[in-house]
C-alpha cells in the first residue's frame, strides 16, 4: 500500500493533505517530522503505510506504524504529530471518514454481533491493520485510479471495512457507537449539545440529562469515551476557536476571548500559553507567519469546528 500511495502523491500538484476523488478520503505526506498540529478529530481511520505518528487525547498518547491503524469513534479535540519521516521514507497515511450509520447497519446484520458492555468505551484506540483490513484498505487505494468505478464500489468497500472493524478485536468499542441508544450513544449526544453551545456556561446537570444518566456516571462515560472531562472538552472547543479566529480573521486578543466564551482576557491567555505553549498574540504572529511559509502545515492547524 506504501507503493501504492507514493506513487498517488508524486502525481499529484501542491503539497499534503491530497484530496482525492472521494470526498471523504483523503492522503497524507510527510518527508520530515512535524511539529504536534492541533485539530478537532471526527469519526475516521487513519492507516499508516510507512512512517509513524502520534495523537493525543487529552492525557492519553497512542503512538501508530506502519502496518497500524488509529480509529476515532467520536468527534473530540487532539494533538497530532508526524515522528518517523524522511525523504527516501515519507510517512504516508491513508485517512477516511467512518460512516456510522453505516456502521450501524452492518453491526444489525450480523448473524453475531460483537457485545457491548453497558459502560462506555472507548472512543479512541489504535488496532493493527493487515489481513482482510489491508486488503480493503489496498482496494480503496487503487480504486482512485479509476474514478467512474467510484460510486458503485465504494461503498462496497466501505462497508466491508465496517465489517472486519466489527468482528475484530476491538468490535465491542466499535459497537458501543453503533449503539442506537446504548450508553456512548447517548454520552455522544449530549457532547454534540456541548459542542454546539461551547461558547455557554453549560452546566455538568443538564448534559447528564441529555445523556439520561447521573452526573457521575456522565462525567465517568464521557471521559472514558474522549479522554477528556466535559470541562476539558469544552475549554479545549473554545482555545481552537479563538485561535482559528486570531489566525485566520484577524481578531484581536481581548474580542477573540469574549466571542468564545471567556469573561476574562487574562485567564484565556493564560489557558491559551498553557495549550500552545505561548501566548495568543505571539502564537498568531507565528502561525500566520506559517500560513505564508506552508500553508499545507498551517492548513491542519486551521480546521475549523462545525458549531455555526
Amino acid at each position: 500500500m506504501a507503493e501504492a500511495l507514493l506513487r498517488f502523491t508524486e502525481r499529484q500538484p501542491g503539497e499534503s493533505p491530497y484530496r482525492t476523488p472521494i470526498d471523504r478520503v483523503i492522503i497524507l505526506r510527510s518527508d520530515h517530522p512535524k511539529p504536534p498540529s492541533h485539530m478537532i478529530s471526527s469519526p475516521a481511520m487513519c492507516i499508516v503505510a510507512q512512517g509513524a505518528k502520534w495523537a493525543m487525547f487529552g492525557g492519553n498518547r497512542l503512538e501508530y506504524r506502519a502496518g497500524q491503524a488509529l480509529v476515532i469513534g467520536v468527534e473530540t479535540p487532539s494533538i497530532g504529530r508526524v515522528i518517523e519521516a524522511s525523504p527516501g521514507e515519507p510517512c504516508l497515511v491513508l485517512a477516511f471518514e467512518l460512516d456510522i450509520a453505516m456502521m450501524r447497519s452492518v453491526a444489525e446484520g450480523l448473524e453475531a454481533p460483537p457485545k457491548a458492555s453497558g459502560e462506555a468505551g472507548r472512543g479512541v484506540f489504535v488496532t493493527d491493520f493487515q489481513g482482510p483490513l489491508a486488503d480493503c484498505a489496498l482496494r480503496l487505494v487503487r480504486l482512485l485510479e479509476t474514478p467512474k468505478a467510484i460510486a458503485t464500489l465504494y461503498p462496497v468497500i466501505m462497508r466491508e471495512i465496517c465489517y472486519w472493524l466489527l468482528t475484530g478485536p476491538h468490535g465491542g468499542d466499535v459497537a458501543r457507537m453503533t449503539l442506537a441508544n446504548g450508553p456512548s450513544h447517548r454520552v455522544i449526544s449530549a457532547m454534540h449539545s456541548l459542542r454546539d453551545r461551547f461558547r455557554e456556561a453549560v452546566r455538568i446537570d443538564e448534559l447528564a440529562a441529555i445523556a439520561q444518566m447521573s452526573p457521575s456516571a456522565f462525567h465517568r462515560q464521557f471521559k472514558a469515551l474522549t479522554s477528556l472531562t466535559p470541562l476539558q472538552y469544552q475549554k479545549q472547543l473554545r482555545l481552537l476557536e479563538a485561535r482559528r479566529l486570531m489566525i485566520s480573521s484577524a481578531v484581536n486578543v481581548e474580542a477573540a476571548s469574549f466571542q468564545v466564551g471567556y469573561e476574562s482576557p487574562s485567564q484565556f491567555s493564560r489557558e491559551y500559553a498553557r495549550m500552545f505553549g505561548a501566548p495568543p498574540k505571539r502564537n498568531a504572529k507565528q502561525m500566520q507567519t506559517l500560513l505564508r511559509e506552508d500553508r499545507a502545515v498551517a492548513g491542519a492547524e486551521l480546521i475549523a469546528l462545525s458549531v455555526e
